[in-house]
């Protein structure tokens, strides 16, 4: 049975659609994803695992989400609960097998929440945390020290190998601003950026896997440091998805999504900082969430082993028809400077 639809274009080349889906889930203070094991590379200079995917069935499934539900449930045993549609990646030769004759994919990338009492695997499947694939995003304990002794003086060889003023200068300028060098501020958000800014420099493994360039030694090395790589576009799906949800849980609820049907104050807020990739202010924290009326008490307490025992809360839903923006502002500690490029 054909289970995609391609669609020839007038050049000969051929077009497949692909759903993809970041499952995220929080463990402790890990934000974890879902990868195959099963994803091996398919091609010569194809690289890490993947994301659960499979093609569009264009004759049997109704609309897309349904068609990714299918795929999930069938690669992961999981039924899916909140799903959203991100962004559609179809870059050239962002899968080796394109360079190769192979189809061209336009992958339709979907973020999906999975609470920690679903957060299982078979043997087909890891959970992987996502810093693995991003280092440099978790500044929980200040910033990344590969920051300023591999990311800036790489990126700095990157700006000055142009041969042109006016392009030095374009490169140096979206370094600072997505990196937050030189006066400018680091934005948590801004994942998808920094990412692709490394990607067109040469320093993530991808970059050689489609084929532009052979990495010498010094950039294997830098290859090692700047995270694991996933196949096809889906690091640059994980960077889409982390930068959305970084976002979204300053106006809306989803953090509950993740969270157990009750919880304690400090479990939320350290599922929180496992997202935002830095850390909140106690005190100011639970201040903000019992004004913004965001949970309510249980009645229960959880007791800890060696230690005191702690109240029980749960999501208050009445708070979605009270306000159009029921999200968790982040009050973040001060942290350390920042670096110059």
């Amino acid at each position: 049975m054909k289970m995609s639809k391609k669609q020839s274009l007038k050049s000969g080349f051929e077009v497949q659609i692909e759903l993809s889906a970041a499952l995220v889930a929080i463990e402790g203070d890990s934000p974890r994803i879902m990868l195959l094991r099963d994803q091996a590379p398919a091609a010569k200079g194809a690289v890490g695992a993947g994301l659960p995917s499979g093609p569009f069935d264009a004759v049997n499934d109704r609309t897309l989400e349904e068609g990714l539900r299918r795929w999930v449930a069938q690669q992961s045993g999981i039924p899916l609960g909140y799903v959203e549609q991100l962004y559609t990646f179809g870059d050239r030769f962002r899968d080796p097998l394109e360079r190769r004759g192979g189809p061209r994919p336009v992958s339709v990338g979907y973020l999906a929440l999975v609470r920690q009492s679903d957060l299982r695997a078979r043997d087909a499947e890891v959970w992987s945390d996502w810093y693995r694939h991003f280092p440099w995003e978790d500044w929980r304990t200040g910033p990344p020290a590969t920051l300023d002794s591999v990311l800036a003086p790489a990126l700095k060889a990157w700006v000055d190998s142009s041969g042109e003023r006016s392009d030095r200068i374009r490169r140096k300028d979206r370094a600072d601003t997505t990196f937050g060098w030189n006066g400018a501020t680091w934005d948590n958000e801004r994942v998808l950026e920094r990412y692709e800014l490394l990607y067109e420099a040469g320093l993530v493994a991808e970059a050689a896997a489609d084929g532009r360039f052979t990495p010498d030694e010094r950039t294997q090395l830098i290859f090692a440091i700047t995270g694991a790589a996933m196949m096809k576009d889906h690091r640059r799906i994980l960077a889409t998805v982390m930068g959305r949800l970084r976002g979204k849980i300053k106006y809306r609820p989803v953090i509950f999504e993740l969270m157990p049907p009750t919880f304690t104050l400090f479990q939320l807020q350290q599922a929180i900082e496992a997202l935002a990739g830095t850390l909140l202010h106690k005190q100011n924290f639970r201040r903000l969430v019992a004004h913004e009326g965001l949970v309510e008490p249980t009645g229960q307490v959880q007791t800890l082993t060696g230690g005191r025992p702690a109240e029980l809360f749960q999501f208050r839903r009445d708070v979605i028809r009270e306000r159009p923006a029921p999200g968790v502002r982040l009050p973040v500690r001060r942290g350390a400077g920042r670096s110059q490029l």
